[in-house]
């Protein structure tokens, strides 16, 4: 499984660089209209959604492959409803929005325990998936907080989550080179 990840190491890099797009997009624009919100996070979750789709039917996912797919379903569908119905409210996106980090946290938390048995430095996955379900939580919690509050959370999230991300993808890239210290761990520093 390690190899196969490792094999791949550039779709998380992907994501981890979409993320971070995502991110900077909201955090540069903070007073941008609820509608391009919608746009922007419906293309990111969309986006996320296909490249983890895409890696579930690959031979990374082996052992996986049903929450790396359901991690993938549920981006594109949480993508499509915010095409869908791009005029939805702002409390109706901050509950879609957090529902989505902690369904995505809670699976990435699960894959990196599920790795901890093959690989060091599976604590980086694990980390995406607890920021992924506290952002989560903090929006449920404090729903009124206002739009300017939710841009800036979301976006100071999906920096974070994408340079989690990226790290991670290129620590994989390390077990896909040739000659490699070690095909079976990862090494201890980035």
């Amino acid at each position: 499984m390690v190899e196969s990840l490792a094999r791949y190491w550039w779709m998380v890099v992907l994501r981890g660089v979409a993320a971070v797009l995502f991110g900077v997009v909201a955090l540069v624009w903070p007073d941008v209209s609820l509608f391009a919100l919608v746009v922007v996070f419906g293309a990111y979750a969309l986006v996320d959604g296909v490249f983890a789709l895409f890696s579930a039917f690959g031979p990374a996912a082996e052992g996986r492959r049903f929450w790396v797919a359901l991690q993938g379903v549920l981006g594109i569908v949480v993508g499509a409803i915010t095409f869908i119905w791009p005029d939805v409210t702002a409390l109706a996106l901050l509950y879609l929005i957090a529902a989505w980090a902690v369904v995505t946290g809670v699976i990435q938390f699960v894959a990196a325990i599920r790795l901890r048995r093959e690989i060091r430095g599976e604590w980086l996955m694990a980390l995406g998936g607890v920021l992924s379900v506290v952002v989560g939580i903090v929006l449920v919690a404090w729903p009124a907080s206002g739009a300017l509050a939710l841009v800036l959370l979301i976006g100071a999230y999906a920096v974070v989550f994408g340079v989690v991300l990226v790290v991670l993808g290129l620590r994989l890239r390390r077990l896909a080179r040739p000659g490699s210290a070690s095909s079976r761990q990862m090494p201890a520093t980035a």
